[in-house]
């Protein structure tokens, strides 16, 4: 199993993170004016049309302790020049890290109200391509079932709707409308863009499906999990031990860090998601081969 600790380089002229004026600086001669990235945000706040983003926008904007503690995760995957996937980009959190560490980034959002917000974040940045899609097995159309009030748990997963239903930490969420959306597989990602170093995939249930559309290991990837659809984790473990992945991390909630200090078995994994306590909620899990 291999991972690699990618060095890098933020230099701030004033302050930490996209939301404070000045410009970043790192990778190899990568940078971005982060007051054109503050009015942005700022923007998309201001957009009744776009109120239902505006909670995902306060929470994963405007904290730079948390960009930097992202960045030092991320950097454990990512160089500088590399080709990352985010299947479930949302707002573009990650994508913002991933640039931040000088990659090329594909962001993969099937929900028009985030896939305006992802173009308008990045519409000065070339080495940022939005695909308006879900991510499935194959390629197609799929239902995605929208939460107009938290668009950030929109599923394409029946299963994870049951799931949901009248379990603890999901009452109130209501999935109050469908609609057919593009779905892209890995493989056709892959196909289009080229091999990328790492995938981010949180997709809200689908993660299975996402890796029945890979045939082959990738250095690395993460996908979600949750506490309401363990055996979807498991299936999903089961998916990448038969791809070649071999070695397998956890990073608890928004942690933004790696629970054990090395790589552990997909058993050992499973067996810790399956022992946590229902009110642990969510987490990643991280792969490499």
């Amino acid at each position: 199993m291999s991972t690699r600790a990618a060095s890098y380089t933020l230099v701030l002229s004033a302050g930490a993170g996209f939301d404070e004026p000045g410009i970043i600086r790192h990778g190899r001669g990568y940078g971005l004016r982060v007051d054109a990235r503050t009015r942005a945000i700022q923007t998309l706040r201001n957009d009744p049309e776009l109120s239902p983003l505006r909670r995902s926008l306060d929470s994963y904007y405007g904290h730079p302790e948390r960009d930097t503690a992202m960045d030092e995760l991320y950097a454990q995957f990512v160089r500088a020049g590399d080709l990352v996937f985010d299947v479930g980009a949302h707002v573009g959190d990650r994508v913002g890290s991933f640039r931040r560490l000088g990659a090329r980034v594909v962001a993969v959002e099937p929900q028009p109200l985030c896939v305006r917000a992802l173009r308008a974040l990045y519409v000065d940045d070339d080495r940022v391509t939005a695909v308006e899609a879900a991510c499935g097995a194959r390629s197609g159309v799929v239902e995605l079932h929208v939460n107009s009030a938290n668009p950030t748990v929109s599923t394409a997963s029946s299963h994870f709707l049951r799931a949901a239903d009248g379990a603890g930490g999901w009452e109130g969420e209501v999935w109050d409308s469908t609609i057919e959306v593009r779905c892209v597989s890995l493989d056709g990602l892959i196909a289009e863009h080229g091999e990328p170093a790492f995938v981010k995939i949180d997709v809200e249930g689908f993660e299975d499906a996402v890796l029945t559309g890979l045939s082959r290991a990738l250095p690395a990837l993460s996908f979600e999990f949750t506490t309401i659809e363990r055996p979807l984790a498991r299936r999903c473990l089961d998916r990448l031990v038969a791809l070649g992945f071999t070695g397998f991390n956890v990073a608890l909630g928004d942690d933004m860090a790696l629970t054990f200090p090395g790589w552990l078995s997909a058993e050992a994994v499973a067996a810790h998601l399956d022992a946590l306590p229902h009110a642990a909620n969510s987490g990643d899990v991280y792969c490499v081969s």
